[in-house]
């Protein structure tokens, strides 16, 4: 193989004009030019990167594969341009094929160098240059990959302080009412001893006894009432409970109504019980109806401790396959509980505009939801405190749309272009990393063969995240 051209031509091209002859020897002895006709593949994205291409005429143009359809990234006709297997220096990029695709446009010549054999001539020639390389790219990929893993652990450290804050409700209100709750049990069976000594004969007793379940029953299923109708049921109820001379009827009355009791309710407890026990018999219902009010609230609280774990569960796919076939949704509601006290704390309103019908989609879920989780913090500080946060679902052609909106102050035109790149932030120093959206878009685009734009305006801007339906091949 020989390019057959004379040191003359290959110094009028900008990478060779300083090296020696013996060197030029060597480029024209192993380098073949080669000719493409109009709208021919040169090469293809992922092939093995066996050639290093300068351009000696014509136009070429570059592109990347974006969810299964071609996406020019570039096109030139300047002579002497360099593509294909620019880093053949590092061994490991020969091994990974090329990073994108070339087509000619014009009928071109292309200088054709073997990568290996040029990999092993270049150290021989410039070690010092290489050296030099080797490390500003290793190190560039390994302070991406330090910041990247501190952009996932600040992402985590914001969920778990989230997720602390929301288990530690539940879990407060569930000890909170377990202390109430051995009160009132103490209470209630002093006053059952108190009725038990008195004179109830064995019918009222059995009366009461009747009114007790029935009431621990309709706890379950008291009505939520507002503020004002509350008040006027309490006052309705303090007011009978005087009337019958029943001590501290302030008290009592907001137990009742809290457990869906009426005058009515409390008439048949006076007709069931003396006179005499009207004011114990009273305060034992009370004490079975709040003792039922209070196993509901640990019911409810560690209900909720149990569908919080199972969303970080969801969250982070413990014990589940990397890649499988997933309901998106799942990924996003989980997401959205993890985020809820921030959401909460920035007073944001969220509306789901999901469409549940969507069939599952191949996907590794756990990156998916670093997606979200990085797009929605997104929104979220760019409200600023207020604003409502739009997560809509559906289908679109052949793909699966997730689209998060949020009514901030949009991005500008000139900064939209460059919100995927690895590094850019709009934040302070310290702020922020400007890695969360490129990874987004590396997931997305890269893992995924899918896409990710952006649409904004003053009060409306969407991420739109778009994922094949189907597994790519």
């Amino acid at each position: 193989m020989s390019a057959n051209l004379t040191k003359d031509q290959l110094r009028e091209l900008f990478l060779f004009t300083e090296l020696s002859d013996e060197q030029l020897d060597w480029v024209n002895d192993n380098g073949d030019v080669v000719e493409f006709a109009a709208d021919t593949e040169v090469f293809a994205e992922g092939e093995p990167a066996r050639c290093f291409w300068v351009l000696l005429s014509g136009t070429i143009a570059m592109s990347r594969m974006v969810g299964g359809d071609r996406v020019e990234t570039g096109r030139t006709d300047q002579v002497g341009v360099y593509l294909g297997a620019v880093t053949f220096y590092l061994e490991e990029s020969l091994e990974n094929g090329y990073a994108s695709g070339a087509r000619a446009i014009t009928d071109v010549r292309l200088l054709a160098l073997p990568s290996g054999k040029l990999a092993l001539a270049f150290r021989e020639w410039f070690p010092m240059a290489v050296h030099l390389l080797q490390g500003m790219v290793l190190g560039t990929r390994r302070g991406h990959a330090i910041l990247g893993q501190r952009e996932r652990l600040l992402a985590l450290g914001k969920l778990s302080a989230g997720l602390t804050h929301e288990l530690n409700n539940p879990a407060a209100a569930a000890a909170r009412a377990t202390a109430t709750l051995r009160e009132r049990v103490a209470g209630m069976r002093h006053k059952l001893g108190m009725l038990a000594e008195g004179k109830l004969d064995k019918d009222a007793l059995l009366a009461l006894t009747g009114l007790q379940e029935e009431f621990a029953d309709r706890v379950q299923e008291a009505p939520e009432l507002s503020g004002v109708a509350a008040t006027d049921m309490e006052d309705e109820l303090t007011d009978w409970l005087d009337d019958h001379e029943v001590a501290g009827g302030w008290d009592l009355a907001p137990v009742f109504v809290a457990g869906g009791l009426r005058v009515a309710d409390l008439e048949r407890v006076r007709t069931a019980a003396e006179e005499t026990s009207l004011d114990g018999a009273l305060r034992w219902l009370a004490y079975t109806v709040e003792t039922e009010s209070l196993l509901r609230e640990i019911t409810d609280s560690t209900s909720r401790i149990t569908a919080l774990v199972g969303a970080a569960k969801q969250y982070s796919q413990m014990d589940r396959a990397p890649y499988q076939m997933i309901d998106v949704h799942d990924g996003l509601k989980a997401t959205l509980v993890m985020l809820g006290a921030r959401l909460a704390k920035f007073g944001i309103k969220v509306v789901k505009d999901l469409d549940l019908s969507l069939p599952k989609i191949p996907a590794y879920p756990a990156e998916l939801n670093q997606v979200w989780t990085n797009v929605i913090d997104n929104a979220v500080q760019a409200m600023n405190g207020s604003g409502t946060l739009t997560v809509r679902t559906c289908q679109d052609d052949d793909w699966l749309l997730v689209e998060i909106g949020d009514t901030g102050p949009g991005i500008p035109a000139d900064i939209r272009r460059r919100v995927f790149e690895p590094f850019f932030t709009t934040k302070g120093v310290g702020e922020g990393t400007g890695l969360g959206l490129d990874v987004s878009w590396r997931v997305v685009v890269n893992r995924h063969h899918g896409d990710l734009t952006v649409e904004s305006e003053p009060g409306n801007t969407r991420f739109q995240i778009r994922l094949p339906l189907t597994e790519h091949r």
